[in-house]
């Protein structure tokens, strides 16, 4: 068993207490959080030991791995808490807000030979696994362009919202929404070298932005473009789709379907016809022991007590992995002039002529 301990219980952490205690190869000790309410309620009614000092229950716990579910500004420090104690660790993303503080945690996990995986969850659905498959089977030929987009109704009002929308706190668009695209983008078709053309605008929001648009350059000339608005109640909820194009043909995938379109059959994606297929989530999706939210939250937390079992370092959606997402982030601030918000509510780029910079700053991210 591993035994595993929660911290933050927000949303997304109540989310992962549900899987995490109902997976049969793990043992949830404890859970960590400063809400006194939520923790009394919780260690009455399920009996879980509850901790609202992260010192104190990392000191008193005999653990083998933690799940970070915290605002994104707390992720670095409470990472590194756990790493320096051994610990595995699986975290919600974003993964870090400074890509020094990456850059460390990565080091920090590797010296100590330690499983680490962040919370990008579109990497277990099946149609997005698809779309990676049929890129990388070759059959698209050259890939020359790939879109990557997220909408969804989170900010519809000027006034209220949540830590997302708090600058302090490391939300936003950018941080929130975009960050999924980005490494979905990595994901599928590879990270790319540069952007340009950034424009961050907040539709209702004055501390960060509501829209997050701008063009991706790749290193062998191939060009991308990035759109996200979570201020879009067109869509119910947030939706996800990612498109490539190649010199053979296409795929578009999104939560529901995978869509393939080739000039010609290809011997890597065998049973692909000429012209149009697609391949539905419900064929392709694997059968989870425990469902909440949705199949892949269930499965990238097995893949984790799994990697965590098989001492498995280099696996999907690891510390080093979402530190590329993050890189590409920064770019976007780089280009856009900002590192956060304006007091304006309002964010735009510099002209699109100032490509150059952009890659300048790709070569100190990158070396």
């Amino acid at each position: 068993m591993v035994r595993t301990a929660m911290i933050g219980l927000g949303k997304m952490g109540l989310s992962h207490l549900a899987i995490v205690r109902a997976h049969p190869e793990v043992e949830l000790v404890a859970a960590c959080d400063t809400m006194a309410y939520l923790t009394d309620v919780l260690g009455k009614h399920t009996g879980l030991k509850c901790y609202a000092d992260l010192d104190e229950m990392l000191a008193k716990e005999a653990l083998d791995a933690v799940v970070v579910s915290t605002p994104s500004r707390l992720h670095a420090a409470m990472v590194g808490k756990a790493l320096e104690r051994g610990l595995h660790v699986f975290c919600e993303k974003p993964f870090v807000l400074d890509i020094a503080d990456g850059e460390r945690l990565v080091d920090l996990a590797t010296q100590r030979g330690l499983v680490t995986q962040v919370g990008y969850h579109y990497r277990f659905v099946a149609a997005f696994q698809e779309a990676a498959r049929v890129v990388r089977s070759g059959a698209l030929g050259t890939v020359h362009h790939v879109r990557a987009e997220a909408y969804g109704p989170v900010v519809l009002k000027p006034k209220g919202g949540t830590w997302r929308s708090a600058k302090s706190e490391g939300g936003g668009a950018l941080y929130d929404y975009a960050c999924h695209a980005i490494d979905l983008l990595n994901f599928v078709a590879g990270v790319p070298a540069a952007v340009s053309g950034v424009v961050r605008h907040g539709v209702f929001s004055r501390d960060v932005e509501d829209e997050v648009y701008c063009s991706l350059h790749y290193a062998n000339g191939a060009s991308g473009q990035l759109c996200v608005n979570w201020s879009d109640e067109s869509f119910r909820k947030m939706s996800t789709k990612v498109s490539v194009w190649g010199t053979h043909g296409r795929v578009t995938a999104d939560r529901q379907e995978c869509q393939i379109y080739l000039r010609e059959p290809h011997a890597g994606l065998p049973g692909a016809p000429k012209g149009w297929s697609v391949r539905y989530t419900t064929d392709l999706t694997k059968e989870v022991w425990f469902y909440l939210r949705g199949e892949e939250y269930s499965e990238q937390i097995d893949y984790f007590v799994q990697s965590v079992k098989a001492r498995r370092l280099d696996g999907e959606n690891s510390f080093r992995s979402a530190l590329q997402a993050d890189r590409v982030v920064a770019m976007i601030l780089a280009e856009s002039g900002a590192s956060g918000g304006a007091d304006a509510g309002t964010f735009s780029a510099r002209p699109a002529a100032a490509a150059a910079p952009a890659r300048s700053w790709f070569s100190r991210l990158f070396g």
